[in-house]
């Protein structure tokens, strides 16, 4: 489950790339500029960035800049209108990873994001461990196990334990795992992480002597096998 920022002020274009990604399982947070572009990117680790060029408050190839000078290294794929060579240079040379035209095919797209995904898997040499602390994950079957123990998930809690795993060792706010494992349009002023993170204690914690999930006092939760000292 790979999140994805998206840049991206067209509405109609925004809806359609957020609502086919999320169908691919992926977690997709949309913004319709570039300064909260770069303010999201920054803040949280994105594993690919979409990136219009034509954006009300700046280019997105000075976005891009931006993020390349401040050391974000999430790939970026530039959708843009502007399809000469010379403006797909630019867009390259400002440090964009790929760059697409529009208007484009959805499938098209998709496999761009899959081979940046798998570039920067080969890169890194990092093949995923879904196991910590006794908990296996199935990413394919989507179950999950604790010391052999089979954990009767629903598929809302299946998802807050992969997010959870991937960020392990991690504090995590409240809002970034709801944004995350939900969508871009959860609602912060509701304790619903709160209960699904008492739903999944009660499969993964009890009945165990080491707890894997903790309270972080005026932040959130995070994933980790030795208690965390707040």
């Amino acid at each position: 489950m790979s999140n994805i920022l998206l840049i991206e002020d067209d509405p109609r274009v925004a809806s359609f790339i957020s609502k086919g990604l999320q169908e691919k399982a992926f977690q997709v947070n949309a913004v319709a500029n570039g300064m909260n572009g770069i303010d999201e990117a920054l803040a949280f680790p994105y594993e690919i960035i979409i990136l219009d060029i034509m954006l009300p408050d700046m280019s997105g190839f000075e976005v891009c800049k931006i993020l390349r000078r401040r050391k974000n290294i999430s790939p970026i794929i530039i959708l843009s209108a502007l399809d000469s060579p010379d403006e797909k240079v630019e867009g390259l040379q400002a440090g964009a990873d790929d760059y697409l035209s529009k208007p484009f095919l959805f499938d098209e797209l998709l496999a761009r994001i899959q081979a940046q995904l798998r570039r920067v898997e080969f890169n890194k040499g990092i093949v995923e461990v879904q196991s910590y602390g006794g908990v296996v994950i199935n990413t394919d079957e989507q179950n999950a196990t604790r010391d052999g123990q089979a954990l009767a998930l629903s598929p809302l809690e299946y998802r807050l334990l992969l997010y959870l795993m991937r960020n392990r060792e991690k504090a995590l706010s409240r809002i970034q795992i709801g944004q995350s494992v939900w969508n871009t349009s959860f609602d912060t002023n509701t304790n619903t992480v709160d209960v699904y993170i008492n739903f999944l204690r009660k499969k993964i914690d009890k009945g165990f002597d080491q707890p894997l999930i903790h309270t972080i006092k005026g932040t959130g939760y995070m994933f980790k096998m030795k208690q965390y000292e707040s």
